[in-house]
């Protein structure tokens, strides 16, 4: 099955793309991990229509019950990674869909890591992406700095071309879903160490791993994340997706909205952005059917 348009979020920016490409009749499938800025909101005074004051996990609740009565799918999941070929792949941990165009709109949520040594080493073996850095690793022993999902995948990535991969969840409780292959760390890190490129973790217990590389994928993945992967321009500073005003990126059939695109972060904003990455997917979608 190909889908005219993938959504991955499900929040104002998301909702509002999907209710446009559904009323144009593309297939239209939201991908979500359930996870919105909008749920931790409280009450919200300044957006049009609202008689009463309501919360945000109330109105997010109130915008999935709208695109699932027009029959607009909803699908449970966490994209770990999109692909280009003919069409795009956008995969999750468990399942893989193909699509003509895809939406990020999962939001600007920034991943924090206050590990000592990881900022300093940034390009000195710490990376933020595995399918972009893996082959300079090569026969190397590496660790990815996560415990979900995510850190899964990229730990998948790494395991046919490093000489080991150790996930660190830095006290975290690893997911269930372990890979033949993949070590597992679940101690508290206390530092990273290295002079020209990194060289060591030391946890809290001062006990150390001797590393090549180590690759930072905690929490899930975000807009940027999935942005970078593909090749997508992003600012360094801000990590928000550039795009035009018609909520295009520089890759044909990939567009952004909401807060993952910067601006004031704000309802009426995404919603407004939503609509317009939804009116060009439809536009995109018309001239691909028609050539």
């Amino acid at each position: 099955m190909i889908y005219d348009v993938i959504i991955i979020g499900s929040g104002p920016a998301g909702i509002s793309a999907s209710l446009y490409t559904k009323r144009a009749n593309l297939k239209t499938l939201i991908i979500s991990k359930g996870e919105s800025t909008l749920e931790k909101v409280g009450n919200i005074e300044n957006y049009y229509g609202l008689e009463e004051n309501v919360n945000g996990k109330k109105l997010q609740e109130i915008g999935e019950k709208q695109a699932k009565h027009l029959g607009i799918e909803i699908k449970k999941e966490e994209v770990v990674q999109i692909e280009k070929s003919i069409n795009f792949l956008v995969t999750t941990l468990n399942h893989t869909y193909e699509t003509k165009t895809v939406i990020l709109a999962t939001g600007a949520t920034r991943k924090k890591c206050d590990i000592k040594g990881i900022k300093e080493l940034e390009g000195k073996g710490v990376s933020y992406c595995a399918i972009c850095d893996a082959f300079f690793f090569k026969g190397k022993d590496v660790a990815v700095l996560g415990s979900k999902e995510y850190a899964l995948h990229e730990a998948q990535i790494l395991l046919p071309v490093a000489n080991s991969v150790t996930m660190l969840t830095n006290g975290e409780e690893a997911i269930e879903k372990r890979t033949q292959g993949i070590d597992i760390e679940e101690k508290k890190i206390k530092e990273v160490r290295g002079i020209e490129r990194i060289e060591e973790v030391t946890f809290e217990d001062n006990t150390t791993k001797k590393i090549d590389g180590i690759f930072v994928a905690i929490g899930t993945a975000t807009s940027s994340d999935l942005a970078r992967k593909l090749g997508i321009k992003i600012e360094e500073k801000t990590n928000y997706i550039i795009v035009n005003n018609k909520m295009e990126t520089n890759l044909s059939g990939l567009y952004a909205c909401g807060d993952c695109v910067g601006g004031t972060l704000q309802i009426a904003k995404a919603v407004y952005e939503g609509m317009q990455a939804g009116i060009s997917a439809i536009d995109y979608c018309k001239k691909k059917d028609n050539l």
